[in-house]
């Protein structure tokens, strides 16, 4: 039953990475762009995170792979900060 909820969760964490990919392909700009990755692709992380600790099993590993989920989400919440405030800075969101 573990294993059916794991495959689950990491299933669904690989569509959100493939509707955020979707996202900045087809979103007309840059701010949508920025949204559609960053939300998708940080629950993406953390579904397949969540799926590959419940195969592993190992409290250390769900720690490793919770610093590596949080350092993701900051990372990636500033890089489009920096990115959506340099474009805007040019004038163009394009």
């Amino acid at each position: 039953m573990v294993d059916l909820l794991a495959l689950t969760l990491i299933v669904v964490g690989l569509f959100f990475f493939a509707i955020g990919t979707l996202g900045l392909l087809r979103l007309p700009d840059l701010h949508s762009r920025l949204h559609a990755l960053t939300k998708a692709d940080n629950i993406g992380l953390g579904l397949l995170a969540l799926g590959v600790v419940l195969l592993d099993g190992s409290w250390q590993t769900g720690l490793k792979l919770l610093l590596v989920w949080l350092l993701v989400l900051f990372a990636s919440s500033s890089s489009a900060h920096a990115i959506a405030r340099y474009a805007g800075r040019r004038g163009g969101a394009q």
